[in-house]
């Protein structure tokens, strides 16, 4: 069969949540590379004030609530994590037509997931957060290991009571909503 994507034949990533009354289940698979080591930590709250080094780009610190995460041990940012407003962030490699390989360093999709889970208390916010960073500081920069290729990242957004999916393309976004009862998953395909 003709060659879908970039991730044709190899494994990819996953996100999946359902919103419930009595709970929301957060689910997170990666394709990361073999033998690239992921860390899981916790980092406590913090006060703003000064810049913070993301993968590339210096930004102001906002400040953030504690919050768990995943991440290489190479990034920043993290894959994916949840904070103390129980605000959980997924992030997926995408593909648009929109080339990664031509934009500067700035922003990468794990970086806005742990940007996002510091400075939110819903995903509302979360969502608010990281389209007003994107469109502030842009995307791109290689996020696989050094060397590797950049790439847009799509996002599944959650807390207790509703669920967003969040897909980019350089600084371009859509978003979508899911509330309680609902159920949403995404991959490294565009679904809005």
């Amino acid at each position: 069969p003709p060659r879908c994507s970039p991730s044709w034949g190899r494994a990819m990533c996953d996100s999946l949540c359902l919103v419930r009354p009595d709970g929301t289940l957060f689910a997170k698979s990666s394709d990361r590379a073999v033998g690239e080591v992921q860390v899981v930590e916790w980092h406590p709250p913090r006060p703003a004030g000064g810049t913070l080094r993301t993968q590339y780009l210096e930004v102001d610190d906002a400040g953030a609530c504690a919050v768990v995460g995943s991440r290489p041990t190479w990034l920043w940012g993290f894959e994916h994590g949840v904070n103390e407003h129980r605000v959980a962030i997924g992030n997926e490699r995408v593909w648009t037509t929109d080339d990664p390989t031509a934009a500067p360093p700035a922003l990468i999709g794990m970086d806005l997931v742990r940007l996002g889970l510091e400075r939110a208390t819903s995903a509302a916010e979360a969502i608010d957060v990281m389209t007003a960073l994107l469109e502030r500081h842009g995307q791109g920069g290689a996020a696989e290991s050094p060397g590797g290729e950049p790439y847009w990242s799509s996002f599944l957004v959650a807390d207790p009571a509703e669920a967003w999916v969040l897909e980019t393309s350089g600084t371009s976004r859509a978003a979508r909503r899911t509330g309680a009862g609902g159920g949403v998953a995404i991959s490294n395909r565009l679904s809005l």
